[in-house]
C-alpha cells in the first residue's frame, strides 16, 4: 500500500479478540484472521488520508453544490371528493373504507 502502510503496525490478533469481547461477538480463529487484515487494511487508509494536506481547504458537509429541490408550500383548491373517491377499492359516502386494524376480539390489548 505505500509509504501509509508503514506508518504503524498491523493490529495483533489479540487486539481484535479485544475488540470483538467489547462488541460481544464470539468470532473464530479464522475470523480474527480475516477482521484483522480488514480492520489493518482500513487503518492503513485512514493513515494515507491524514498524510494529505487540508489546512486551506474550507470545510464543507458535501463535495457538490447543493440546492434545495423541494417547491415552495402554495395552498391550492383540493380535489373534488369525487375525483379523489374516483379509483377507491372500497369506500362509504365520503370516505374511504378499510378492514379494521385493530381488533378486540383478537385479545392484543
Amino acid at each position: 500500500m505505500g509509504k501509509a502502510s508503514t506508518m504503524h503496525e498491523s493490529l495483533s490478533a489479540n487486539q481484535v479478540e479485544h475488540v470483538a469481547k467489547l462488541s460481544r461477538l464470539k468470532l473464530s480463529e479464522s475470523d480474527v484472521e480475516r477482521y484483522r487484515k480488514q480492520l489493518s487494511g482500513i487503518l492503513d487508509y485512514v493513515a494515507q488520508l491524514q498524510e494529505v494536506d487540508v489546512a486551506d481547504q474550507e470545510p464543507m458537509s458535501h463535495p457538490l453544490p447543493l440546492h434545495s429541490v423541494m417547491r415552495d408550500d402554495v395552498v391550492e383548491p383540493s380535489l373534488p371528493i369525487t375525483a379523489v373517491l374516483q379509483n377507491a377499492p372500497s369506500k362509504s359516502g365520503a370516505f374511504f373504507t378499510v378492514p379494521k386494524v385493530l381488533d378486540p376480539s383478537a385479545g392484543g390489548g
